[in-house]
This record gives C-alpha cells, sequence and structure tokens, in this order.
C-alpha cells in the first residue's frame, strides 16, 4: 500500500464520520426544536440547523469537488444569520420570553425576598 492510497483511505473515512456527525448533530437539533421549551431555545435551535446545514453543504462539496457549494454555504450563512436577527427582534417585540411566563405566576419567585402574595391579592 502506497501513501496515496492511504491518504485516500483516510479522506474516505473522515467524510464518513463528519456525514455521521453532522446527522447527529441534526437529530439532536430538530429534538431541541420540538421539545423547546421557550420561543428563545427554538430561536437558537434554528440557527443551529442553519449551521449543521452549511457543514452538510461543505462536506457534499468537499466529497465532490463542485466549488458552487462553497457558494451556496455561504449564501445559506448569510440568510440563517438574517432569519436569526429576524426573529430575536420579533422575540423582543412581540414574544414571550420565560421571565413573562414567571411574572404570570400567581406567587413571587421563593427566591426572591419577602412573603408570597397570591396573584389574585397583587397590584399590578
Amino acid at each position: 500500500m502506497n501513501m496515496t492510497d492511504l491518504a485516500t483511505q483516510i479522506y474516505e473515512v473522515a467524510i464518513d464520520i463528519s456525514l455521521v456527525l453532522l446527522g447527529l448533530a441534526f437529530l439532536l437539533t430538530t429534538f431541541r426544536i420540538v421539545r423547546g421549551p421557550t420561543l428563545p431555545d427554538r430561536v437558537l435551535g434554528l440557527d443551529m440547523l442553519t449551521s449543521v446545514a452549511i457543514g452538510f453543504i461543505a462536506i457534499i462539496g468537499i466529497d465532490t469537488g463542485y466549488t458552487l457549494y462553497v457558494d451556496i454555504a455561504i449564501a445559506l450563512g448569510l440568510v440563517g444569520f438574517l432569519a436569526t436577527v429576524a426573529f430575536a427582534r420579533f422575540i423582543l417585540a412581540r414574544g414571550r420570553t420565560e421571565e413573562d411566563q414567571l411574572k404570570d405566576l400567581p406567587f413571587k419567585n421563593p427566591n426572591e425576598q419577602g412573603q408570597a402574595i397570591p396573584k389574585t391579592e397583587r397590584r399590578s
């Protein structure tokens, strides 16, 4: 076995390992998007999903040798960044965060000083 055959085998194994790891990241990210529990978690999951897709495109581009895939990955990165910024602005403007949900609880946070007051007696 010469060095070229060894390099080819290492290259193929590295491509396969990369695709398996990206597939695992895709599944875990999809689980986070579905599970939540909050809107910011889902936005972060969508941003990660874009990064995993860029990784898939890069690996396929390296494997096939087409340089067009690099341009597609760059464009997807720009669109993914803009989508993340848009979702973040949505959360700030209209979305309910975890803090908003805690404010709607019938009692105060037990970590805060003072006694818990039922929501019906609280003044807003």
